[in-house]
């Protein structure tokens, strides 16, 4: 094996490693990895939440037997091949060791280290938009169609799996027709590859259809209680710590795709960046829809970089900046990750609200990171709901219904009855409730925000209620959570339960 091969591997080890260990044990799975990991029991062509790849993926976890393992495997490998692309591109690039290793290590200590701790679809949404640049770049280069034909690919399957490339699209549209690459779409194959696309995507495009486009329903709904509190100069801010120890390597990146003659012909990059980066600012996204820009930028500055350090006096300043994305990368490692306890992160918490770490999505700042919030007392909501299921002698006609999709996912993850199929009205769940069955008794799981405490609206309704376990972890996204059994049913519920599926399916 070559030297650069046996160094590119030491990476992609490396990466592997730091993956597991800097998640403490003291956490369970993310509530979106719940949702994610239910999908591959119910294999479609769309979802309410995300396009269909995430559940393929997560079928295969389920083969290989839905351990924590391999739930933290899959987004750890889409890291370490995003890598890997941007090595492929620095070598394109003429890039040498030196420029590999600073590429590398940009991308092995960036904000993406944080986003492949959890299996969402973001780690394969950067990893396509990485590929989709890869392969414009080997077209330019060598003119060889057949890359039309795998961006096509790249593009189509970064579709599937989050419908957040389409800005990256629309960033590299206009950026394209200023300059001289427009003659791409001049290319036949262009044509081809358009239908590619078309192909692959038109599934999903058909079950978006026939489901009355509820990803629209759902954005809306995003927009309305999420983004709503996003602020455009924090989405600014945020862009700059996510390569924090790497940004003059950004730096550099733009400076060498804008007067830099041998990479005259790739300033279209520059251009994309700016364009979709002023949508992304435009519509108020969040922060991190915009971390696939920045690997291509990282290969661009690192082979800058590498040329004008390559002589002369400046020559002594290439470890020197080695050292100093090692040093800089410590800080965000030491606080950009779960590895601490919920109780030590507590008694450190000014470190993390200096950062903005603490600020949720409701604009308000908390004890915790939301994620980190967002990791803990699922497992224990499984086995209290476990204890109250077993004790039910009617399973067959028992409902576990759940205020959230989170709460829903974690029971049937983490449950000892495999047949148990916890729901909710909330996301993907509303359409995997079983309408057809005949309901008796239901264990009912309320968020802490509920306000009927006394289960009033309930209680005509069946025989006895009452509480039967509260999640009391203060640490916890969820703390104040309960948990409810509700015996003896004297209506039809499921006949209610599906009025208000109608009712939630027909849009806000």
């Amino acid at each position: 094996m070559k030297k650069r091969s046996l160094i590119l591997l030491g990476f992609i080890i490396v990466k592997f490693i730091l993956q597991y260990l800097l998640i403490s044990p003291a956490y369970d799975l993310q509530r979106d990895e719940y949702l994610h990991l239910d999908q591959a029991n119910h294999l479609a062509w769309g979802y309410i939440s995300v396009p269909p790849v995430t559940s393929w993926i997560s079928y295969l976890i389920k083969l290989l037997g839905n351990g924590v393992f391999w739930v933290k495997f899959f987004p750890a490998l889409f890291g370490s091949l995003t890598m890997a692309l941007v090595w492929k591109i620095i070598e394109e690039l003429k890039g040498n060791l030196y420029a590999l290793v600073l590429g590398a290590l940009a991308i092995l200590v960036s904000v993406i280290l944080r986003i492949n701790i959890l299996f969402q679809p973001n780690s394969l949404d950067i990893l396509f938009w990485t590929l989709t640049y890869f392969t414009l770049i080997k077209y330019f280069t060598t003119k060889d169609s057949g890359w039309i034909y795998m961006c096509a690919l790249s593009v189509a399957f970064g579709i599937l799996s989050k419908y957040n490339i389409i800005f990256l699209l629309a960033g590299l549209l206009p950026a394209l027709l200023l300059t001289p690459q427009r003659k791409i779409f001049g290319n036949k194959n262009l044509s081809i590859g358009f239908g590619i696309v078309f192909i692959i995507i038109l599934p999903n495009i058909i079950w978006q259809v026939r489901n009355h486009f509820p990803t629209f329903y759902q954005l809306q709904e995003l927009a309305s209680t999420q983004l709503i509190n996003v602020k455009r100069m924090d989405f600014v801010k945020e862009q700059f710590f996510f390569f924090l120890s790497s940004v003059f390597v950004i730096f550099a990146a733009f400076v060498a795709l804008l007067f830099y003659r041998p990479f005259k012909k790739f300033r279209f990059i520059v251009f994309s960046f700016l364009f979709t980066i002023s949508l992304f600012i435009y519509f108020k996204a969040k922060a991190y829809y915009a971390v696939g820009l920045y690997s291509v930028l990282i290969a661009f500055g690192s082979v800058y970089l590498e040329k004008i350090l390559a002589n002369g006096k400046w020559r002594y300043l290439r470890p020197v900046l080695i050292i100093i994305v090692i040093l800089l990368a410590i800080p965000f490692i030491r606080i950009g990750f779960p590895y601490r306890s919920p109780a030590q992160i507590a008694l450190h918490a000014q470190a993390y609200k200096k950062f903005g770490l603490l600020r949720w999505e409701d604009g308000k700042d908390h004890a915790l990171p939301q994620d980190f919030a967002d990791m803990i007392g699922w497992s224990g909501l499984a086995k209290n709901v476990d204890s109250v299921y077993n004790k039910i002698d009617d399973k067959g006609h028992t409902l576990v219904l759940c205020d959230n999709y989170g709460q829903a996912g974690a029971i049937n993850y983490y449950s000892v009855f495999k047949n148990i199929n916890a729901v909710s009205l909330n996301a993907d769940y509303i359409n995997w409730i079983p309408l057809d069955t005949k309901i008796k008794n239901v264990i009912l799981v309320q968020d802490p925000d509920d306000d009927d405490t006394g289960r009033v609206k309930e209680r005509p309704l069946f025989d006895t209620v009452y509480r039967v376990g509260v999640n009391e972890n203060e640490y916890s996204r969820e703390y104040g959570r309960k948990v409810y059994l509700l015996k003896g049913a004297k209506t039809d519920i499921m006949k209610i339960i599906s009025g208000e599926i109608e009712k939630r399916k027909n849009g806000p």
